[in-house]
This record gives C-alpha cells, structure tokens and sequence, in this order.
C-alpha cells in the first residue's frame, strides 16, 4: 500500500495527540477521584466527626445545667423556682441537641457506607456505628435518669437528688470516655481517608508523569522510526548523487518505499541510466567522432544543426612524409599498429589544444578549430600550438618504433607536413539521410590541404596562411616563405613557417630568419644579386636551409630565363 510522505508526517501528528490525549483524559479521570474523595471526606467524614464531638459537648453542658439546678436548692425556694424555669429548658435543649448530633453522625456514617467511592474502612465505620447507636442506647437510660432527678429535685427529698445527681455524673463519665473513645475513631477512619486520599493524589501525579513520559517515547519512538525511514533513503539518494556527480556511473540506488521518496529514487536510476548510456555512447563513439561532436549530438544538437552555417575556422592538414617507404616491409598488423601509436601521438597535442579531429585519411590527420568550440580569437593560437607539440612529439615515437614493431634497427626518420589555414567555412552535418559526418567544407580546407603538400616543395614541415599567422600574433614567432598560387585557386597566398612559440625559438632561426626576410624582399624586386647574397647568408646561418637552396635554385633559373612582366613574384604550385 503506497503511502505519501504529507500522509506518514500526518499519522504522527495524529498518533502523538492521541497519546497525549490518552495521558491527558486518564489523569482528569484520576483527578476527578480525587475530587469525589475530598468530597466524601468534607460531607461524611467531617460531619459524624463534628456530630460526635457536639453530642459530646452538648453532654458536658447538660450535666453543668444539672449542677446549677441542685446548686439553686440551697439558695431557698424563690432563687430555685426561678433557677429552674431558666434551666429546664436549657437542659431539655442541649439533651436533645445531643441525641440529634448523634444522630446526625450515624446518618454521615451509614451515607459513606453506602457510597460507592469509599476507603476500604467500611467495616471500621459499621463498627463505630454500632458504638453510636449504643450510645443512644445509653442516652435513653440517661433521659430516664434525668426524669428520676428532675422530681427529686422538685419534691425531694434532696438526698435522693444528689444520689441521683452522683449517677449521672458517674454515667456521664463514662458516657464522655466512650463518646470520646467514638470520637478519636472517627477522627483516625477520617485522618486515615484524608492520607489515602494524598496517597492517591501523589500516585495519580507520578502516573500521571509516567504516562506522559511513557507516551513521550513512545512518539519519539514512532516519530524516530518514521524519521529515519524518512531520512535514509534521502542519504541513500544523496550519496548515489554525490557518487554520480563524481563519475560513478554505475550506482544504483535501491527503492525501499512507495512514496514521493520512492518514486524520486526510482526516477533518479533512471536518470543516471540514461547518463550511463551517454556515457558509452560518448566512450564509444568518442573514439570515431570527436567527443564535444558526440556531447553535441546527445545534449546540444543546435551545434549539429544539418543546416549548416559559415563560420570563420582555422583548418590544420598534417601527414607523415615518406609513408610509402616508411610502411613497405611491414606486416599488415604490425602497420596498424605503428599507425594507430602514430596518430595517436598526433592527436593529442590537437586534443590538449581543445582542436576537433575531423578524420584520419590514411596516415593524414585532418583537425579544426572555430566556434563553438574554441574562440575566434584564440583559435589560430591554438592551432599553432598544436602543430608544434606534433613536431615535438616525433622524437618521443621514433623511439617508440622498435618496442612496437620488434625491429631494432633500420627505421628512416620519420617527419610531418603541416598545412594550416584560416577562413570562412561551411560547418554541419553533412552526409546521406542514413549517414552522416559533422564536418568542415570550403577553399580554407582545400588552401590547408594544399599548404600541407606545399611543405615537400619548401622543405618545411610547417606552412600557414597569412590569415592564421595575422591571428595567431605575438604568440609564435614566423618566417614569411613566399606566396604561392595553389591548385585550383588564382588568388596568391602569403605563407608562412611556424619557427616555435614566442619565446621559445633558438636564436640562430631568429637570425635566419631576419636575414631571409629582406633577401625575399629583394626576390621580389627582381634584385637577383642582392637576393642570392641574403640567401647564400642564410645557409651560412644555418646550413642545409631548404628555403634558402630553393630560392637560391630560382634565381639561378631567372636570371637565364626572366620571368614574365606580370610575374608579381607569385610561384605556381602545380601540385598537391
């Protein structure tokens, strides 16, 4: 049966006002008990005490008025007979002042007998009953007694009045000690009842006490045990999300209740679910396609808008030179393995430099840079980086050649043509309607295509257009090769070197590379002399300058078979 959390937290609520209600009605039902004995006590208990104690004073004063009338006998017949019309009522009022008191006790103690709310002293108070009846017993044979005496004194003789005077006193002695004796009973039963009803008045409060702290943990119990059935599958959820938030894929957190709790779990393994198959999604094809391409087909498909857009991006080409040679002798497994170590090392400098892998043509690498991935202002940079720490990496996997192919000895050197240019380009998905590939397309790719082949006619690993080396600014150092018109193009294109980071060049490049400039210039100028001096310094600089043997080469050409008028000092690359 599926509960709400609203409705659990409401069923503790509910359950601790019923408890405290419990608590609360037992200890009115106590308290009224209470009530009823202090009732009982001041209506029956205090009554028959009272009555007792009247009886008892009232007996008192009947034998003093009797003392009074035989004391008035010897003042003569005028003082008595005016003695006596004064006493004998006062005496008939506190005799029978004394009867109703006792009968007024025994009525307060047949009441509490038959209370249904008593003290367990029934037979205590049948007892004192008997003894209060028996005393009305004794106060007839007293009315009896005060007739005789009431005509001695009126007729005499007087001795007979004093003999009788001397019975009552003697009665009335006795009477006091059992009225008094009845008394002290009555006040002990009442004294007794007044204890027990503290007793009871202390026993309801610690039960009282005890039944709230009984019923406070109870709740805090219940409350405790929902609590936690509360709060653990929360840690459980946010441990799973801290775990997935650190890449633990694979967590699974287990569903313990049908609540909105629950069902939060229940969404929450689905949710990583279908992150975890993201995850595979982007690791397996994240080694065909570049990850932030797979990132954008999963999560942000407007950067793969089939639509396509132009955008302006910085192309790189790179390709090992001799790869014919280089892989003729090998075995089919052992070259896949050579390549895919050698792409490998020439990927990860484009990855480091957050370029796109747009494909592997062979041994060629074809990578971009360009918004959304990178800046436009930071994109040529990047690329430039890229292409050194490829030229970096070659030495690092030359050494590598002999663990991965078993062979010792006899590898040629091997090297890189780069070719990077930068410009507009048309970006998108690109393919069939069952296939399709997100990818770059335009003259830029062609002229970085072309630039990588042109790198065989300079002798250069490195080319790049003036677009990339004007962008790319202070952050590599350059030297300006020539411009060239490449296949399939009929504007000419200032190309340039990559000498290394700024910074970072050897000062005899930095040199070659100012005394090549103006020698360039003075190519251009048709100033073959001065051009073939600057040249032949720059071999001095650095010997074996391939740049400098080429134009060296040129103008020795030139200057037997001069270039036409319009030459504009622009070279015809006709090859790819």
């Amino acid at each position: 049966m599926r509960f709400t959390i609203g409705f659990k937290i409401f069923s503790i609520a509910v359950g601790l006002l019923i408890l405290m209600g419990a608590t609360a009605l037992l200890s009115q039902r106590m308290t009224h008990t209470i009530d009823g004995q202090l009732v009982v006590i001041d209506r029956n208990y205090f009554p028959a005490f009272v009555s007792l104690a009247q009886a008892n004073i009232h007996t008192l004063e009947e034998s003093v008025l009797f003392h009074r009338l035989l004391a008035a006998i010897d003042n003569g017949e005028e003082a008595y007979a005016k003695e006596i019309l004064e006493l004998r009522p006062r005496i008939a009022a506190a005799s029978k002042a004394a009867d109703e008191e006792l009968v007024a006790a025994r009525k307060s103690i047949n009441e509490q007998i038959n209370d249904d709310l008593n003290f367990d002293d029934n037979i205590a108070l049948a007892r004192l009953d008997t003894r209060a009846e028996f005393l009305q017993e004794e106060r007839k044979y007293f009315e009896e007694l005060r007739a005789k005496l009431m005509v001695a004194i009126e007729k005499g003789p007087r001795t007979e009045a004093v003999r009788l005077l001397a019975e009552i006193d003697q009665w009335r002695d006795d009477f006091d000690r059992r009225i008094a004796a009845a008394r002290r009973d009555m006040r002990h039963i009442a004294g007794n009842a007044i204890v027990g009803t503290r007793a009871y008045q202390l026993r309801v409060a610690e039960i009282g006490i005890g039944l709230l702290i009984i019923a406070g943990l109870l709740g805090l119990t219940i409350a405790a045990a929902v609590t936690m059935g509360l709060v653990r599958p929360v840690r459980r959820l946010l441990a799973g999300t801290t775990a997935v938030e650190q890449g633990a894929l694979d967590t699974v957190v287990p569903i313990t209740s049908r609540d909105e709790i629950g069902r939060l779990t229940q969404s929450f393994n689905s949710m990583v679910g279908e992150l975890r198959t993201k995850a595979q999604i982007r690791e397996t094809f994240g080694k065909y396609v570049d990850p932030r391409i797979v990132a954008g087909l999963i999560d942000r498909p407007e950067l793969t808008d089939p639509k396509g857009a132009r955008r302006e991006m910085t192309i790189l080409f790179c390709d090992m030179q001799g790869f014919t040679s280089f892989s003729e002798g090998m075995t089919p497994s052992g070259l896949v393995t050579v390549l895919n170590r050698y792409l490998t090392v020439l990927s990860q400098p484009v990855r480091r430099n957050r370029g796109i892998i747009d494909k592997y043509i062979g041994d060629a690498v074809m990578a971009y840079w360009g918004q959304p991935f990178t800046g436009a202002d930071e994109q040529a940079r990047l690329a430039c980086f890229a292409a050194i720490e490829q030229i970096a990496s070659l030495p690092g996997f030359q050494a590598e050649l002999p663990e991965l192919t078993g062979v010792r000895h006899g590898f040629p050197t091997v090297n890189l043509r780069i070719g990077i240019a930068t410009g507009e380009v048309v970006v998108g998905s690109i393919g069939s309607d069952e296939t399709r590939n997100y990818t770059v397309i335009g003259d830029t790719v062609n002229i970085a295509s072309r630039l990588e082949g042109a790198c065989k006619a300079y002798g250069t690993r490195t080319l790049i257009s003036e677009a990339t080396a004007r962008q790319a600014g202070d952050a590599i150092d350059t030297r300006e090769i020539d411009s060239v018109i490449v296949v399939g193009k009929s504007e000419p294109e200032r190309v340039f070197e990559i000498l290394g980071r700024k910074g970072e060049v050897a000062a005899e490049m930095l040199a070659l590379r100012d005394a090549f400039a103006p020698s360039l210039t003075a190519y251009r100028a048709r100033e073959w002399d001065t051009a073939r001096r600057g040249f032949e310094q720059c071999l001095e600089i650095v010997p074996g300058d391939i740049p400098s043997q080429t134009f060296l080469a040129r103008i020795a050409h030139f200057k037997k078979h001069p270039p036409a008028d319009d030459w504009g000092a622009v070279w015809s690359l006709s090859s790819k």
